[in-house]
């Protein structure tokens, strides 16, 4: 499979992707419009006091991170948002989140409103709600901590004297020559440094109490005004959208297409049914009469060409092996084997071969309203004569070489007529009278009529529409005409759109085929036919547009 073919259903469906897309982004852009912005306002906490500590132990530590912990789950409490909705004034307050930075003493509170200041407002009272939950804020500790430091004042002006004393009776020994004076003072002294030394040890335990221990908060950073917004962030919600609206269609695009058995491509033909696709026909526009017979119209068309590359195709397909009469059918109704009938029996003519175009299809024949023939006599009056005269039968056609034997009054049991020995003898004579017989027989799948002549002709045309004929269908079609031992040369892709599977030889000749004139109405098998022999490919004849693109077309002679 080419890469193009994985883009095929995108192709296919492009204006349900856009749409989807477009739908999406403005849906988008219309919802976030609307939406204000977000801003963040966060408070930092310290928990415990161990980082103003010199020699922090490690108990402190682990004890604060676990009561900051608690103190995050505390602040979601209904305690605390009525403390702080009371202390604010307001009845509500917006979403904030509480948590310990990792494996620190610091708690975070974040809080997102879409007014800043209403953000700051409620990040900093959160965190006063839970400091006045902490021992710090009992009034009788508070009072005594006062106290403390008052005695921290006076133990402090106490130890400054004694030093000072002490200092002063060192002095006072170096001169001394008394031993007994020099016992009492070293006496004084030792005194003295007993006394600093309780004052060190009283004042050491009062500090201690005056910092107090692991469970404390304090605010190290207050929240400040947010000034940018933190979300929503509109330009990335309108791109996921229309991502989002793109996946989704191209999804469903890929969907339709899996659910789809349709026969689409030519090559789609070769890989189900291991047939070979003899031409691709684009659709057909009728004229203003109705009449679709492309050959009947002057000038040239991508129409007129494909069925030219098809003559071409079919007499290849013959090579080694006779194809005097060709079976022309398809699995449903209305998939243009009629018209593709009458189109390859005119460019066999205009290629100077002798035709006779029959209408086999016994129940709706329409080949004499195609080419407005009488139809009172004909296929079923020749089959109902012994020996049927052919020269009153057949009917010339508008084009030289080409004749027409019409189906003739309808009978009652057309499929016992046609599986008769009398359509075997009349095969063979109006064989002996032309260099090619085409049949147009009803569709395989609605009547036995084609499966019965289909083992009386030398080979069988299957015409499939793309993306009408589905493939389970096409598959019992053939398999009907292979159970009775009819040929199948190829098949024939009908109605295909200008640019499906790549075949962009139909736009390439709406553009350039004027430049080859009427070279191409009276030369044959030339340069048309010359394009078709190059592409009698397994898989796919139709290779026109390789061609086209090496070889342009050439320059109008002057």
């Amino acid at each position: 499979m080419e890469l193009k073919e994985y883009f095929g259903p995108l192709r296919k469906w492009w204006w349900l992707v856009v749409a989807a897309t477009v739908i999406a982004t403005l849906s988008s852009y219309l919802a976030t419009r609307q939406q204000p912005f977000d801003y963040a306002a966060k408070v930092t906490l310290l928990v415990g006091r161990s980082i103003q500590s010199t020699n922090p132990q490690d108990y402190e530590i682990n004890a604060s991170q676990q009561l900051g912990q608690t103190y995050a789950s505390l602040a979601s409490t209904q305690p605390i948002r009525k403390g702080a909705m009371a202390a604010l004034g307001l009845t509500w307050l917006p979403d904030y989140t509480a948590a310990m930075v990792g494996n620190t003493q610091l708690l975070t509170i974040r809080v997102i409103d879409t007014d800043p200041l209403r953000a700051q407002a409620v990040a900093n009272e959160i965190a006063n709600q839970l400091i006045l939950q902490t021992p710090t804020e009992d009034r009788d500790l508070q009072q005594r901590r006062e106290y403390i430091n008052r005695e921290l004042a006076e133990i402090e002006q106490a130890m400054d004297a004694t030093k000072a004393e002490i200092a002063r009776l060192r002095e006072d020994l170096a001169g001394m020559f008394s031993a007994r004076q020099i016992a009492d003072t070293q006496n004084k002294i030792a005194g003295l440094e007993q006394k600093l030394t309780s004052y060190r040890n009283t004042y050491l335990t009062s500090l201690n109490l005056v910092q107090g221990g692991v469970n404390t908060l304090q605010i190290v950073e207050p929240a400040e005004l947010p000034t940018a917004p933190v979300g929503p962030n509109k330009g990335m919600t309108i791109l996921l959208a229309a991502a989002i609206g793109f996946l989704l269609a191209a999804g469903a695009a890929y969907g339709l297409e899996y659910l789809d058995d349709t026969i689409k491509h030519p090559d789609d033909i070769h890989k189900t049914f291991d047939l070979t696709t003899l031409g691709a026909v684009p659709a057909i526009k009728p004229t203003t009469d109705g009449d679709m017979f492309v050959f009947s119209a002057e000038g040239q068309s991508a129409a007129v060409e494909a069925y030219r590359v098809l003559r071409t195709n079919l007499q290849f397909a013959a090579v080694g092996r006779p194809l005097r009469a060709l079976m022309i059918t398809s699995p449903a109704p209305s998939e243009g084997k009629t018209l593709t009938a009458s189109n390859l029996a005119a460019a066999l003519a205009q290629a100077g071969k002798r035709v006779i175009l029959v209408d086999a299809d016994l129940h709706r024949p329409r080949l004499h309203r195609l080419f407005k023939l009488r139809n009172n006599i004909g296929l079923t009056s020749a089959l109902l004569e012994d020996a049927p005269d052919l020269d009153a039968l057949l009917q010339p056609a508008a084009l030289p070489g080409l004749s027409v034997l019409t189906s003739g009054p309808l009978p009652p049991n057309p499929a016992e007529l046609l599986g008769a020995a009398a359509m075997h003898k009349l095969a063979e004579r109006l064989k002996a009278r032309a260099d090619m017989v085409i049949f147009d027989t009803p569709p395989v799948m609605v009547l036995a009529d084609a499966a019965v002549l289909g083992s009386q002709v030398d080979g069988v045309l299957m015409v499939f529409t793309a993306g009408a004929t589905r493939r389970e269908m096409a598959r019992q079609a053939i398999a009907a005409l292979q159970q009775v031992n009819a040929r199948i040369v190829g098949a024939l892709l009908n109605r295909v759109p200008a640019r499906a599977g790549g075949y962009y030889y139909y736009y390439y000749y709406d553009r350039y085929g004027s430049r080859y004139g009427d070279r191409h109405n009276h030369d044959g098998d030339g340069a048309g036919d010359a394009a078709g022999s190059r592409s009698n490919d397994r898989r796919s004849p139709v290779r026109l547009k390789e061609r086209l693109r090496r070889h342009p077309a050439p320059a109008r002679e002057s």
